[in-house]
């Protein structure tokens, strides 16, 4: 990047002796993530961030089958699953909210994994866009994405495909055209790149309108000027994940396999009921460096305020307290509950992550320091709370 906000730090947009450096590097950067993901440079378009590609596809899709439908025609469906990023979810809702679109959502099953027929049941005539993750964030459950694009092509040719990749991406391979999708998302801080910037793949022919307007920059698709130090670096992780993304995968995965291996055996108990690992059973179906697991009858929340500052991890439920300081109602995650994780685990679920950098030592302490600690947390909240009691985040 530092070239960038030095030397070169002329606008690319622009064609005098100060752009031209620039606007070079933003087209080499266009040209390394687009292999990275199998794609031609010129179907590649930056982003800020991975909600505004996902707002993207999805508004591009339904935008242009508005324009193609009939008067009185009810609005543009989409299918999703229950297990999105709130940047698909909370975008759906608010643009049924205004009447833009109206939208279903599949479920999942215990594993956290969205079925081909659960999808298709869903479609509608009016339906013009399927979106459906690559890698669920809390799980890391991997989805059958190209086997729902080979299912659409032939029961509904005409409905676009999104994928958003945003936690696969650099962790797993992604190809765009083995994964057969029209639209994908990718973010660049989940690879190695800096917070904010990230990029939409939109196969040559798919809709893409305009969600910001302005100038003529992404070959005037997206109004703004580029910020090119973010966009190299885009580039550069591109290109190091293409390289190396095996050997990182291989190692990511060892110490995934440990970190799980050393909790299970220091709180899964006698029975072994202690522990529940989150997401599909088969390791080789998540996300090689994301571990979700259910400590049973343990408040997560408290435990990740009690570890903060010495394990960095997260939880997939809160613990609230009422009004008269007695555990409150219980808020746990929506893929939790759309998976049917049992109350006693899921309030108690963490989820974990190595990286290309994590140690085995690091691996080793964390476990550790999980291991002494959990058990302070375990109560007997789970005998007051009677099902049905859920509360969504």
């Amino acid at each position: 990047m530092m070239p960038y906000l030095t030397t070169h730090w002329g606008n690319p947009s622009s064609s005098h002796a100060h752009g031209r450096p620039a606007k070079a590097a933003v087209e080499e950067a266009r040209r390394r993530v687009a292999a990275l993901v199998n794609a031609p440079p010129s179907s590649i378009y930056f982003t800020s961030c991975g909600t505004e590609s996902d707002n993207w596809a999805i508004a591009s899709a339904v935008a242009a089958a508005a324009r193609a439908a009939q008067p009185a025609s009810p609005p543009p469906h989409v299918v999703a699953s229950r297990i999105e990023h709130p940047a698909v979810l909370e975008y759906l809702a608010a643009q049924a909210a205004a009447g833009a679109l109206s939208y279903s959502l599949a479920p999942c099953d215990g594993e956290g994994v969205v079925a081909c027929d659960s999808v298709l049941q869903l479609l509608r005539p009016e339906t013009c866009l399927v979106t459906l993750m690559h890698a669920q964030n809390e799980t890391g459950a991997l989805q059958p994405v190209s086997e729902l694009a080979a299912a659409l092509a032939t029961a509904a040719p005409a409905v676009a495909l999104h994928c958003d990749a945003a936690q696969s991406c650099g962790k797993v391979p992604v190809d765009v055209q083995a994964l057969g999708v029209t639209y994908l998302t990718l973010v660049g801080h989940k690879f190695g790149a800096p917070k904010g910037v990230a990029a939409l793949f939109a196969r040559p022919g798919a809709p893409l309108g305009r969600l910001l307007h302005g100038g003529g920059q992404e070959r005037g698709a997206r109004g703004g000027t580029e910020c090119v130090p973010l966009i190299v670096a885009l580039g550069a992780a591109a290109e190091l994940a293409r390289r190396e993304g095996e050997a990182t995968r291989m190692h990511m995965e060892v110490l995934r396999d440990r970190l799980q291996a050393r909790l299970l055996e220091a709180l899964g108990g006698e029975d072994g009921r202690g522990v529940r690992v989150n997401g599909p059973s088969d390791a080789a179906r998540r996300l090689p460096n994301t571990l979700s697991l259910g400590l049973r009858r343990v408040c997560a929340a408290k435990l990740v305020l009690a570890l903060g500052d010495v394990v960095a991890l997260s939880a997939g439920a809160a613990c609230h307290e009422a009004a008269d300081g007695k555990e409150g109602e219980p808020v746990i995650s929506p893929t939790l509950q759309a998976m049917g994780v049992p109350l006693e685990y899921a309030m108690g679920t963490l989820r974990l992550s190595v990286g290309r950098h994590t140690s085995c030592a690091e691996v080793d302490s964390a476990a550790e320091a999980l291991a002494a600690m959990a058990p302070r947390f375990v109560n007997s909240w789970t005998n007051r709370i009677k099902d049905g009691l859920w509360r969504l985040i």
